[in-house]
């Protein structure tokens, strides 16, 4: 009997610990998320998550997260902080972390 409690405990709590392990926008290095940049997570390394889920914060909502095209010779800037976007000669839509990678929104 002791055995049986013993084995569905250490079961209830294998489960537990699966449960608490789940993915999050902006985990690992990216530091968390810093806010909404429309219906995406900004992450606080200045890049934008991959996440397939929607932010619903405040700043969150059906603003364009596509800017224009910057004018021909201006310098086009798109870092994710300031929430500019880019459209690369392949039709990829990014922007600049804080680092200087690309990060590419999911389409």
């Amino acid at each position: 009997m002791r055995a049986l409690i013993l084995a569905l405990a250490a079961l209830a709590v294998s489960f537990a610990t699966t449960a608490h392990s789940a993915n999050t926008p902006c985990s690992g290095k990216k530091g968390g998320v810093e806010r909404c940049a429309g219906e995406k997570f900004l992450c606080r390394d200045g890049s934008i998550s991959a996440s397939k889920r929607v932010c619903t914060g405040p700043d969150g909502g059906a603003q364009s997260l596509v800017s224009p095209p910057p004018a021909a010779g201006s310098s086009g800037t798109c870092h994710c902080r300031d929430g500019q976007y880019c459209t690369g000669p392949r039709g990829g839509t990014f922007c600049y972390s804080d680092s200087g990678k690309k990060s590419y929104l999911r389409k």
